[in-house]
């Protein structure tokens, strides 16, 4: 059992939501009708200022990769806060360093030099100026429903339409090539994804010797972006989520990042795999995302699960790359500074210790399975995808046209598992698909509970669809 959390004693609900209407920028958005707040977090639990305790399972926006307020990272910042917080690198003191080493050593080939910063959109937008001044060359692409940050420079390789600012110069020099999606998009069938679970769409590759025709088919439309739109062998760079994070848990047909990558690297660009949601044991088989595509990026960025909710981020690429960034003067901060790099230790011995990768494959695996057959057996959830911990269930209106499900009817699902005690979070292009991306310390009791409560509420979602209360 879990202890009691103390006692709220700050101010009321009603005075916090509104010092958040008067005070935050209009834009800061609330999940629910009735917003939480969150007063305590305990490994994979939250609770709010009334006691009530839920499973988290999103973490944060797939931050909270080891657990809230973990007792190991928790003393390793408390230890740095009683030494030293911060000097800036124009000094050297000793977390920076040794953080350094440890992190890389993670990383396979010659990606062994680290730059810090503090964020996602901050590790992709340097990631995006070292592929532009190594090449010489501009232009870089990324995939439709991709996510890669919201800085006026990583809002062009972000294609979502929801996050977009209309500014001038933000798609300068991107180019956006067809989401390979073999759920939704034109090509994708039962033998595409590598997961645990594949669609229910028919295919017909094992009559072409296995081989997926749905990623040759994308591949041929990668092509034509080369073909046409692009100076002829004169490529930056090309991003990629390893698994689609806020697009909702896209996965890839198997084998079409690495002839994606290969692609780029002849007409003369860096592939850089964009680890902000994927890394750290998320995915179960492998450290990194991108070792699931059997590819080695030039530059790998990541964040979030990498400082288990602190302020951190970083880019790590080859020295020869690295080098770009001596033509002029560069610096960050914060980046790297010793409560960042002490908390970024403390997580990487956390996921050693407490083995969360094979846990983030074992609860994961068992999860999407229990998930598969809550997909045949509701006829709202049309797709069930992802490896390990980093999962996504697509709700739709009709399973046979894919039709996506309609906001109401998503949002009713959505609140009768909040207030059922699971957090959820929201995704994809329509904003239909249920993110689970949980602390990766959760268990199989954690994980039935989890299923039993999406059990129930689709059914009782279908219960009022079939007594004609709302139409779909």
């Amino acid at each position: 059992m879990h202890p009691e959390p103390p006692v709220y004693k700050g101010q009321t609900y009603d005075h916090i939501s509104n010092l958040r209407k008067q005070y935050l920028t209009p834009n800061v958005t609330s999940y629910y009708k009735k917003p939480l707040l969150i007063h305590k977090g305990n490994m994979q639990w939250l609770f709010d200022h009334e006691g009530k305790r839920y499973l988290d399972m999103f973490g944060g926006i797939v931050t909270v990769s080891v657990g809230h307020c973990h007792p190991k990272v928790n003393a390793a910042l408390e230890e740095q806060l009683r030494t030293l917080w911060h000097t800036t690198n124009i000094y050297m003191h000793p977390k920076i360093h040794e953080y350094s080493e440890k992190l890389v050593a993670r990383l396979p080939g010659n990606l062994k030099n680290v730059y810090f910063v503090n964020s996602g959109s901050e590790a992709n937008d340097l990631a995006m100026m070292m592929a532009r001044l190594y090449t010489g060359n501009s232009d870089i692409i990324s995939f439709r429903n991709a996510y890669h940050g919201a800085s006026p420079y990583t809002m062009g390789l972000t294609a979502h339409s929801t996050w977009r600012y209309p500014l001038p110069g933000v798609n300068s020099g991107i180019h956006h090539a067809m989401n390979p999606d073999p759920y939704t998009g034109i090509w994708g069938g039962q033998h595409c994804r590598d997961s645990p679970v594949q669609t229910t769409r028919k295919c017909d590759c094992m009559e072409s010797g296995g081989k997926c025709k749905a990623s040759a088919m994308y591949y041929d439309q990668l092509e034509q972006i080369f073909k046409y739109s692009l100076p002829r062998g004169k490529v930056a760079a090309m991003f990629a989520e390893s698994i689609q994070g806020v697009g909702g848990s896209v996965q890839y047909p198997k084998e079409y990042i690495k002839r994606a990558a290969d692609l780029v690297r002849a007409n003369g660009g860096l592939f850089v795999a964009d680890e902000v949601q994927t890394g750290f044991g998320r995915t179960g088989e492998h450290f990194w995302g991108f070792e699931g595509h059997d590819v080695v990026p030039d530059i790998v960025t990541m964040a979030k699960g990498i400082g288990n909710g602190f302020p951190l981020g970083a880019v790590i690429t080859s020295r020869k790359v690295a080098e770009v960034l001596s033509q002029a003067l560069h610096f960050n901060t914060f980046g790297g500074n010793p409560l960042a790099s002490a908390v970024g230790m403390a997580v990487l011995d956390v996921i050693d210790e407490e083995e969360l990768q094979k846990n983030s494959l074992e609860v994961g695996t068992y999860m999407l399975k229990g998930l598969e057959r809550l997909r045949d057996k509701h006829d709202v959830i049309g797709d069930v995808r992802g490896k390990g911990l980093m999962i996504g269930v697509e709700l739709v209106a009709d399973k046979e046209s894919r039709q996506h499900l309609s906001a109401p009817h998503f949002v009713d699902i959505w609140e009768m598992c909040k207030d059922m005690g699971v957090l959820f979070g929201r995704g994809g292009l329509n904003a239909n698909v249920l993110r689970i991306k949980p602390p990766m310390c959760i268990n199989r009791t954690d994980a039935d509970y989890a299923l039993a409560v999406i059990d129930y509420c689709c059914e009782q979602h279908m219960k009022k669809r079939k007594r004609g209360c709302r139409r779909a």
